[in-house]
């Protein structure tokens, strides 16, 4: 017989009954991996979102969706296979990865030539928002022979 490990939430002091947060305050990782699709993008802000929220983190919430939507969209757009996201939270720092199959990392931060231009604002945009950011090729292993991951960080707080 299998048995839960009993734990206490308490109450909220309103007397309303609703369990208060029980903030998580231990290290955590979430991982989502989605198909070159046009929706997966979407589908990894929700999750981000979701993860946030959850554990009440949505000051980050803004910033980290915007900027794991830009890698994520860099990754349907510019590679062939499958990409992923992983969520880590170690007090007080957020980091975000994104990997994909593509061994080419991104060019360093180089600013937009013109401000009609469509194209090539991600890096600057990773650059003004995040606390800290970059990259890393993968080695041959479960993803297949190489790839990358891209990461960028936001501090709680900043």
């Amino acid at each position: 017989m299998r048995t839960e490990p009993a734990f206490h939430a308490p109450y909220s002091p309103d007397g309303d009954h609703h369990p208060a947060p029980i903030p998580f305050a231990g290290p955590w990782s979430y991982e989502l991996s989605f198909p070159r699709d046009p929706r997966g993008p979407r589908i990894a802000r929700a999750t981000l979102r979701a993860v946030l929220d959850a554990h009440e983190l949505s000051e980050l919430g803004y910033r980290a969706e915007l900027l794991a939507s830009e890698l994520a969209t860099n990754s349907v757009r510019h590679t062939q296979g499958p990409a992923g996201v992983r969520l880590q939270w170690r007090h007080p720092v957020l980091r975000v990865s994104v990997w994909d199959l593509s061994p080419d990392l991104p060019e360093p931060y180089r600013p937009v030539v013109g401000p009609d231009a469509e194209a090539g604002r991600g890096l600057a945009i990773l650059e003004l928002v995040a606390d800290r950011w970059g990259g890393c090729a993968i080695g041959d292993g479960e993803l297949g022979s190489g790839g990358k991951t891209v990461w960028f960080e936001l501090t709680l707080g900043t």
